[in-house]
């Protein structure tokens, strides 16, 4: 997919504008960023936001995010022990103390 993000308001409004009418290409939006299907047509819509806007337009081509493959299970688990916490108010750090869960300052060091 491509992501296109707007950093002005006519880009913003452009970027708008493409996406209402061309609502096929456009996987969603985010209000001042969208994703366009990688398609030729795609491409074609983000270049020439970024041609007429220049650096006010970011493109950036993006993979999916498969939790499984690019996480490792330890790091899964933490989060849905961490999701059913008994204390809402109980920070990560404190809930994986003592416990097999890996620390954040290991998980802030490990590359996807």
């Amino acid at each position: 997919m491509l992501l296109v993000v707007t950093y002005s308001t006519a880009a913003r409004t452009a970027l708008r504008n493409a996406c209402r009418r061309h609502d096929e290409q456009v996987v969603r939006r985010f209000g001042r960023a969208a994703l366009f299907e990688p398609t030729a047509y795609g491409a074609f819509l983000a270049l020439r936001l970024r041609e007429t806007y220049g650096d006010d337009v970011q493109i950036e081509r993006t993979v999916p995010f498969n939790e499984f493959a690019d996480v490792d299970a330890a790091v899964r688990e933490a989060a849905r022990a961490y999701a059913d916490r008994d204390a809402a108010s109980t920070p990560y750090a404190s809930f994986a103390a003592g416990t097999d869960h890996p620390a954040p300052e290991t998980m802030k060091r490990s590359e996807l």
